[in-house]
Order: structure tokens, then C-alpha cells, then sequence
């Protein structure tokens, strides 16, 4: 079992850029298919961005469209979060996903490998 760890939240203020990192906790064989999904307090877990094992294809919500931007990192099966303008209702744990055969996409929380999070607060 691949352990996933994310960095990088921290409480912002609105308007605020925040970048979130995501790196397995060893070493890895395989190349995943990663993204990040956020969940609020008291709400369902919801898909923010997915990137496809290469990097060549990327997948947003569209509350992130436009805003935020994920990619791979230098090393394998790390991934970045760089979330522009933040807005109070960015506010969340933010977990990042990994798949070796099914790319992350919205609709499915179904992946191999989840961190347990990094809290992003938004607050003026």
C-alpha cells in the first residue's frame, strides 16, 4: 500500500495563493494517474483536479477552473495544487488520490491510494 502525503495547507486570506504538494512516502514502481479532491466540514468529499499518469491531460472542477492548476513534480508520483484567489469557501482538508489504472476524475472517490489531508482555511 503506496502511503500518500500531502503538504502545504495553511490558513490565507481571500485572494490568497496557496501551493499544495502530494508525494508517495517511499518509493514507487509504478506511475499514477494522481489528483486532489477537498472536503468541508459537515460536506461530501468533492474532486478539485486530476492529471493523467504522462501530465498531457488535466481535469478540473469548475469551481477550480481557471484558478487553481495541477502538475506532476519532479519526481515520480508527486503532484501540485497552486490555488490563485482563494475564497472563504475554498476552506477544506484537501487529500490527494492515486490510481495505477483509472485516471481521477469527478463522480468517483473508487482510487488505490488516498493521504489523509492538509487543511486549507480561507479567512479574512
Amino acid at each position: 500500500q503506496v502511503q500518500l502525503i500531502e503538504s502545504g495547507g495553511r490558513t490565507v486570506r481571500p485572494g490568497d495563493s496557496l501551493t499544495l504538494s502530494c508525494a508517495p512516502s517511499g518509493p514507487t514502481e509504478t506511475t499514477f494517474a494522481m489528483g486532489w479532491f477537498r472536503q468541508a466540514q459537515g460536506q461530501e468529499r468533492e474532486f478539485v483536479a486530476g492529471i493523467t499518469w504522462t501530465g498531457g491531460s488535466r481535469d478540473y472542477a469548475n469551481f477550480a477552473k481557471g484558478r487553481f492548476t495541477i502538475t506532476r513534480g519532479g519526481s515520480r508520483n508527486t503532484v501540485n495544487l497552486q490555488m490563485n484567489n482563494l475564497r472563504p469557501d475554498d476552506t477544506g482538508v484537501y487529500l490527494c488520490a492515486a490510481d495505477a489504472v483509472n485516471p481521477i476524475v469527478a463522480g468517483s472517490t473508487a482510487y488505490d491510494h488516498w493521504g489523509r489531508g492538509t487543511r486549507v482555511t480561507v479567512s479574512s
